[in-house]
């Protein structure tokens, strides 16, 4: 009996001593744009904190788990400003953070994980939405958290094909990656059975878009531009750079619905959501921000929670450990009850393999006006 009273009181103090360890640090570091970039509609400029609010709400989240599993996640802010190199800025975060969230556009996302591929340091995309980015230019050291344009095009496809507006009139911006959108467009509507009556192409003259003159020309332009066109259903806007595409509601020759850049949107997340736990996380992320969620909030969010995931099932800080895990077929993030999954699309693959979007799909009608 006081051999075994004594046994117990020495696995107490073992089990005291080790609680009472200095906790697992798990640096995970948020690489970004110093400048937000501004949206056309002078009512939804986007936040300072804009997707770095969402990775702080989860670092609160994973540190909330890490209590009980003696562990502590932090997150380190990196902005670069305009001339900065991101290769170097990565470099230096890197240094106390094994995983790093990128909101970069596609060319340096992979200048940045071409950089740290031999550091074993992981990339998560939740930024860029280039296609390019999962196919021909995938790189092993990236999971992608964002979805692509073809995974939005899909899920707004599906919907409209759903409403039996088949018809499209397509009108497309003249820089390069609203031509990258109407190319998914163009796919979506083959692959779901839609059909594009006509493409029309918008050019961007360079003029002053926030001047009443420059607001009041393109407003005016919008009922010229879309008439005479075949017989249509829904005019689908191509128009990423957000130079036409907010004047076309309401104001299109024939009273047609708008969506694509305007009009109907396809979102990974919006603010409107209240499925899957959806009312918890906003209330919660408003009390902290006085903002509502947005998709690059909700995309960064996911990324850290991710990370989290993985160190808590792993017990480990180790960017290889949790790396194999994430990449594993046991690895699965509670983002279903968070309302993560919801894109239609089953397009292409996703590093990790594991990690999908599923569920519905999201969509959003912005101010009509700038």
């Amino acid at each position: 009996m006081i051999r075994w009273l004594i046994g117990a009181i020495g696995l107490t103090v073992a089990t005291t001593q080790a609680l009472a360890a200095d906790p697992l640090e798990i640096g995970i570091g948020y690489l970004r744009q110093a400048s937000v970039k501004p949206a056309l509609s002078l009512v939804e400029q986007p936040a300072e904190n804009n997707g770095v609010a969402g990775a702080q709400l989860a670092i609160e989240d994973n540190n909330t788990t890490g209590k009980f599993l003696n562990q502590h996640f932090t997150l380190t802010e990196v902005r670069l400003k305009q001339g900065d190199d991101p290769v170097k800025a990565a470099g230096v975060l890197a240094e106390h953070s094994g995983f790093i969230i990128a909101d970069l556009p596609a060319d340096d996302l992979l200048k940045v994980a071409d950089a740290l591929r031999d550091r074993g340091t992981v990339l998560l995309d939740a930024g860029s939405i280039d296609d390019r980015l999962r196919e021909q230019d995938c790189r092993a050291n990236v999971v992608h958290v964002a979805p692509t344009r073809t995974m939005l095009a899909d899920g707004l496809a599906q919907y409209l094909v759903w409403k039996q507006w088949k018809r499209w009139l397509l009108v497309v911006g003249s820089h390069d990656n609203d031509k990258l959108y109407a190319d998914a467009l163009r796919r979506a509507a083959t692959r779901f059975g839609a059909k594009i009556v006509q493409e029309r192409t918008f050019e961007d003259t360079g003029g002053a878009r926030r001047t009443d003159s420059g607001v009041t020309l393109i407003q005016r332009q919008m009922p010229v531009f879309t008439q005479q066109a075949p017989a249509y259903d829904v005019l689908l806007a191509a128009d990423e750079s957000e130079v036409f595409a907010s004047y076309l509601p309401y104001r299109t020759w024939d009273p047609r619905p708008v969506a694509g850049s305007a009009g109907l949107m396809p979102t990974s997340w919006d603010a409107a959501h209240d499925q899957w736990g959806a009312i918890q996380i906003q209330n919660r992320f408003v009390k902290l921000n006085s903002r509502h969620m947005t998709a690059l909030d909700m995309q960064a969010w996911t990324a850290s929670r991710i990370v989290g995931e993985a160190a808590s099932r792993t017990n480990s800080n180790d960017p290889k450990t949790v790396f194999n895990f994430i990449k594993s077929p046991d690895f699965s993030v509670a983002g279903l009850r968070r309302a993560i999954r919801i894109l239609l699309s089953r397009h292409g693959h996703s590093s990790p393999r594991a990690f999908r979007f599923r569920g519905k799909a999201l969509f959003r009608t912005p101010h009509p006006d700038p």
